[in-house]
C-alpha cells in the first residue's frame, strides 16, 4: 500500500467520525407522544384515536397531560377536569367543617326471662331487712347483718348490677324479671366497641316486632361491667312501662340509643372511599382541581364520620361520582407511569 492511499484512508475515517450519529428511533417517545381518548363515564374505555365509546356511544375525550400532580397517596394523581365534564357525571360537593354528632345506635334486645337476677334481688332484699332487724342489737349481731348485705350484694353485682343501680334495684318489683307484668326489664346486647358511648341514665326507645307501630320509651338503668366473650356484646339493661301487661318474658324487640359525640371535625359519609389500608377523599380546590387525600377517621354518626387527619375545615370533598373520579385519577397515574402512554393490551 503507497503512502498517499494511506493518507487517503484517514482522511476518510476522520471525516466519518466528524459526522453526527443517524436520529435513533425513540419507540417509547413516539407512544408517548401518541393522543389518548378516553371514555367519560368508562374510563377502561382508552383508544389512541377519536371515536365513540362501545358502551355507551359517548364521544371518547382526548385526556390531557396538563395538571397532573404525582401526591403521596400510592397509585392516585391529582388533576384538572372542567365544569361542564363534572355536571355530566354528576360530581357533588360536601364541605368539612366542626358540627355536632349524633347517633342512633339501633340493637336487637329481648324482654328479660332472668331467674338468678330475680333470686339475687329477693336475697338482697331479705338481707336488707336482716340487717335492720339486727341494728341496735349487740355488735356481733349488727356485724353479723352488714356482712349478710355485702355478700347479697356481690351476688347482683356478679349479675351484671353496679353498686350505682343497686339501690334503684332495691326499690323495684323483681317479679317483672320472669312474668309480665306493668313493668318489664329489657335486655339489649350492645358491641363491646360502642358500650363506650352508653351511660346510665341515657334514653332508650324500645320497637315491638310483634306489635308495629307500637314503641316504648325509657332510660338505662344499668350496664354490666363484663364482655360477653361469645358475642363481644355487653348487655345494657332498662325498665320499660307497659300497663296492659302485654310483652312476655323472651319477646324480641329492638332497643335504640340517641347518642351525643359532641361537635368534632367531621365530612359527610358518601365523600369516603375505602382503598383496603386506606380511607381516601378527593378535596376540590378552585372548582375543577382533584386531590386525592388519606384521611384518619374516628367516630361514625348518622351521616357524618369524624375525621382525625387529612382535610382542615372549609375544604371541600367530592359526594357523588366517586367512583369516576377514583377511576380518573387512577387512570392518570398509569398514564403517568409509562410516560403518557399504555402498557400493551390495555388500549381498546
Amino acid at each position: 500500500m503507497t503512502r498517499r492511499f494511506r493518507i487517503l484512508l484517514m482522511a476518510v475515517a476522520l471525516a466519518a467520525c466528524d459526522r453526527p450519529p443517524p436520529p435513533a428511533h425513540d419507540h417509547d417517545a413516539a407512544t408517548a407522544r401518541a393522543p389518548v381518548y378516553q371514555c367519560s363515564m368508562h374510563p377502561q374505555i382508552v383508544r389512541h384515536e377519536p371515536g365513540l365509546c362501545p358502551i355507551c356511544g359517548m364521544p371518547l375525550r382526548l385526556v390531557e397531560d396538563a395538571g397532573v400532580e404525582v401526591l403521596g397517596v400510592p397509585g392516585h394523581v391529582a388533576f384538572t377536569l372542567p365544569m361542564e365534564r363534572q355536571q355530566l357525571i354528576g360530581v357533588t360537593q360536601g364541605t368539612v367543617e366542626v358540627r355536632p354528632l349524633t347517633r342512633d345506635l339501633r340493637t336487637a334486645a329481648t324482654v328479660a326471662d332472668d331467674p338468678g337476677l330475680y333470686s339475687a334481688l329477693i336475697e338482697y332484699r331479705e338481707a336488707l331487712r336482716t340487717r335492720g332487724a339486727l341494728r341496735g342489737g349487740i355488735q356481733e349481731s349488727s356485724a353479723s347483718g352488714d356482712a349478710l348485705v355485702r355478700a347479697a350484694s356481690l351476688k347482683l353485682r356478679r349479675q351484671g348490677v353496679g353498686e350505682r343501680e343497686i339501690a334503684a334495684l332495691a326499690e323495684l318489683d323483681p317479679t317483672s324479671l320472669i312474668l309480665p307484668g306493668s313493668r318489664v326489664w329489657i335486655y339489649a346486647q350492645v358491641f363491646e366497641e360502642d358500650v363506650t358511648l352508653l351511660r346510665t341514665g341515657m334514653p332508650v326507645s324500645v320497637e315491638v316486632p310483634s306489635e308495629p307501630g307500637r314503641t316504648l320509651t325509657s332510660t338505662i338503668l344499668a350496664i354490666d361491667p363484663t364482655v360477653s366473650p361469645e358475642s363481644r356484646t355487653v348487655r345494657v339493661r332498662a325498665l320499660v312501662t307497659t300497663p296492659d301487661a302485654s310483652l312476655r318474658p323472651g319477646t324480641f324487640v329492638t332497643a335504640t340509643f340517641r347518642v351525643s359525640l359532641g361537635d368534632r371535625l367531621a365530612i359527610p359519609r358518601e365523600a369516603i372511599l375505602d382503598a383496603g389500608t386506606q380511607r381516601l377523599v378527593f378535596v376540590v380546590a378552585d372548582g375543577t382541581r382533584f386531590e386525592p387525600r388519606a384521611v384518619t377517621l374516628g367516630r361514625r354518626a348518622d351521616d357524618f364520620v369524624e375525621v382525625l387527619d387529612g382535610v382542615a375545615a372549609g375544604e371541600r370533598v367530592v359526594t357523588s361520582a366517586n367512583f369516576l373520579i377514583d377511576s380518573e385519577s387512577r387512570f392518570r397515574a398509569a398514564l403517568a407511569t409509562f410516560g403518557g402512554g399504555h402498557a400493551p393490551g390495555h388500549v381498546h
